[in-house]
């Protein structure tokens, strides 16, 4: 699966550059353009990292990542700006960024950035997820086992698995499950996304996927 990155910047030539580069080198960039598109796309979706410019309209860069850091938002997040004064480093790193880099900047260097801020946090992922009593995954592998044997998932299967691990015990609706599982140029199908949970039901247990009628499913996690 590709990492996802949500990249603020209102500079359309360099968005746009920034996201044809990464693309390229096998990343989804999802761009926004203002502070407030970018909080909805944070509560809408989930990113492997935060690319953010500061200055920005709506919510500066700063206020966009307070916010999602009051919020539970650990995604790692590098700044992005032409502000040169250590105050401006100092309030980005008090935000809660892992990195900045300043403009004008080398594509190269912001992607080795961005990749071992991504390893670092993988790293810190790769322990055996377990569920229940006898069922184990491992986020980085994808590997599902049930009583130490394996059991294969379809793609979108595996999506809303890591989905309901990244948020557990919390309400998400259909409409942000849709978001995540299908693609933005596929046609969702309700009738798909209830074999889909029932499939995980019976791996899983059937207690341990909570549908809330007309709102959503909770993934249950002690």
């Amino acid at each position: 699966m590709k990492s996802k990155i949500l990249l603020l910047e209102d500079d359309y030539n360099l968005s746009e550059t920034v996201a044809e580069y990464f693309e390229e080198e096998g990343f989804e960039v999802i761009c926004v353009y203002d502070g407030e598109d970018a909080i909805s796309k944070i509560y809408e979706e989930t990113f492997d990292l935060f690319l953010l410019d500061v200055n920005v309209p709506n919510k500066n860069g700063f206020e966009v990542l307070k916010e999602a850091r009051a919020n539970g938002k650990t995604t790692p997040a590098i700044f992005i700006t032409s502000l040169n004064s250590m105050d401006s480093l100092e309030e980005g790193f008090t935000c809660g960024c892992d990195d900045y880099i300043r403009k004008p900047f080398e594509l190269k260097e912001l992607q080795l950035r961005v990749q071992t801020l991504i390893k670092k946090e993988f790293s810190k992922k790769n322990e055996l997820i377990k569920i229940g009593t006898n069922v184990t995954f491992n986020p980085i592998s994808n590997e599902l086992k049930c009583d130490n044997e394996e059991v294969k998932l379809n793609l979108k299967e595996l999506k809303l698995l890591k989905l309901f691990l990244q948020h557990p015990n919390e309400l998400l609706t259909h409409d942000r499950i849709y978001d995540f599982v299908w693609d933005y140029d596929e046609e969702y199908s309700d009738n798909s996304l209830r074999t889909y949970i029932k499939n995980l039901r019976k791996i899983l247990g059937k207690d341990t996927i909570v549908s809330l009628k007309k709102l959503g499913y909770r993934f249950i996690q002690e």
